[in-house]
């Protein structure tokens, strides 16, 4: 009977090609936790853990996510070897919050059962593409210059990327997008402001209409759908969330409140593909559009987002990039694009796993548990 045996983590220092600005930091490197999920016949699965190095855009970072892996999760959701990921979910829904962790542990299950069964994730969740649009998020220029924003957009323009979004904040919003919008008139074009403004701010985001922008991404404080409702009559852009919406229940009652006519699915941000796949099934029976959100992910995190991104209700072009957007040499081989595109893996599980010479160069730190006696 095949059993977990063992799970390793893996820290690896991953710079990106250029500094990533949000309205809550900037990033140049990723401090990115890895999960090996090994059983007794020797099968892997791979998974990547979203948490940052700090708690700026979640509670969640990596010392905290190792801990609580160590400590609590694996402990609580496989000590007896289980792989199986439905089991796994339903241990850890016990213990609360951590969703980042959680998706970890649980994707990294999930990939070693797939594997085991010789069946993708792709075809597991109900795939419905063989590649998927994409599009690319531009964070705030280090400068906050228009000329370097608009070089920047140009390069992901001339790449193929499908949609632009781009990243706002008080005071670098509506001149970054006049002039996105006015050297590119057809791109389509978004925008996130990461929990950034106020329900005082409506106006300002209201300047935003005659740009003809897909959606403005999470512009309120990420526990006020209250405020997203109301916003959402003041503004003819369509309010999407983001931050706000951390499992299906939440998506149920952001729709319901109008508080949101679009949602971004982070499979970390909500727990991991299981709880990403409900949510789009809800959103999919109400007609509210989804796509598929990014948090940098090297190509173990990025492989699975594609997958999930190939289900039909992903209408949207996500922030799935090519490998190449973030970092000059990937973990797993490089996902490419191709007319705009990313293809979807077909091999087993997540299709993809680490070069072994590339993540050993790359790992600062690394740990072995036991599953018997973690």
């Amino acid at each position: 009977m095949t059993r977990l045996a063992e799970l390793r983590l893996y820290r690896i220092d991953m710079p990106l090609v250029r500094p990533f600005r949000t309205s809550f930091g900037t990033q140049d490197t990723r401090d990115v936790l890895l999960l090996q999920a090994i059983t007794n016949d020797g099968i892997s699965g791979w998974a990547e853990c979203v948490a940052m190095e700090w708690p700026g855009y979640s509670y969640e970072y990596v010392d905290g996510a190792v801990d609580v892996l160590a400590e609590h999760l694996i402990p609580a959701a496989v000590a007896d070897g289980t792989i199986d990921p439905h089991v796994v979910h339903r241990r850890m829904s016990r213990l609360m919050g951590h969703p980042m962790a959680k998706a970890a542990l649980e994707t990294a299950v999930l990939d070693a059962w797939l594997r085991t069964e010789q069946r993708s994730l792709a075809d597991y969740l109900g795939a419905v593409r063989t590649e998927v649009d994409c599009g690319v998020s531009v964070g705030i220029p280090v400068d906050e210059s228009i000329d370097s924003l608009l070089e920047e957009v140009s390069g992901y323009v001339d790449a193929g990327y499908r949609r632009i979004k781009l990243k706002i904040q008080p005071g670098w919003d509506v001149q970054a997008v006049r002039a996105v919008r006015e050297t590119w008139p057809d791109i389509p074009l978004q925008t996130d402001a990461n929990q950034a403004y106020t329900r005082d701010d409506g106006p300002v985001l209201a300047a935003m209409d005659p740009y003809d922008l897909l959606l403005v991404e999470q512009p309120l404080p990420e526990d006020d759908l209250l405020g997203h409702a109301l916003l959402a009559q003041q503004i003819s852009t369509p309010v999407c969330l983001d931050e706000s919406i951390i499992s299906v229940a939440t998506a149920d009652t952001a729709i319901a409140f109008k508080a949101a006519s679009i949602i971004n699915i982070k499979p970390g941000r909500v727990g991991g593909y299981l709880e990403s796949r409900e949510i789009h099934d809800l959103c999919l029976e109400r007609g509210v559009p989804v796509w598929c959100g990014g948090m940098l992910e090297t190509g173990v995190g990025r492989a699975a987002n594609v997958a999930l991104a190939a289900l039909p209700g992903f209408t949207l072009p996500g922030d799935t990039s090519a490998s190449s957007r973030y970092y000059a040499v990937d973990i797993t081989p490089p996902f490419v694009l191709d007319d705009g595109r990313l293809r979807v893996p077909t091999g087993p599980g997540i299709g993809v796993e680490p070069v072994p010479a590339i993540l050993d160069e790359l790992t600062t730190w690394s740990a072995v548990i036991d599953v018997a006696n973690p």
